[in-house]
């Protein structure tokens, strides 16, 4: 069964990008433009029994920001997913924000695919299902 994917961007030209590099490497995915969109997502995955191995974020969004979002998932039933944060913000106060609020791993926008692969799937791995 392919591991679900979580991701959550304003960019739909991003969220496109990231989607095609997770499809092609055999995750399913489920995207949202912010993070207010990305909770209402996880409160349907949640209805539907489904759970995502893994939620990558951006910080910079419209009504609602990725620290303020991851937040909001530590504090519900999916406290234990790992979130990567997939960004332009590069630093070290906003990084520390992000450690702060629960993410797992920080990536700088533009990205690599296959160093975003290799992060994905070291995170990923990580989830016990």
């Amino acid at each position: 069964m392919k591991k679900l994917i979580l991701v959550v961007d304003d960019s739909p030209t991003i969220r496109s990008s990231i989607s095609f590099c997770l499809g092609n490497a055999g995750y399913k995915v489920s995207e949202a433009k912010d993070g207010k969109d990305a909770l209402e997502k996880l409160a349907n995955m949640k209805e539907e029994g489904q759970i995502p191995s893994l939620i990558v974020t951006d910080v910079n969004m419209p009504q609602m920001d990725g620290i303020t979002f991851i937040e909001m998932v530590k504090k519900g039933d999916f406290r234990f997913l790992p979130i990567l944060v997939l960004t332009t913000e590069s630093e070290e106060s906003m990084i520390e924000k992000g450690r702060a609020a629960g993410a797992s791993g920080w990536l700088v926008k533009p990205f690599r695919p296959e160093q975003f692969l290799w992060t994905i799937k070291k995170l990923v791995w990580t989830v016990n299902e």
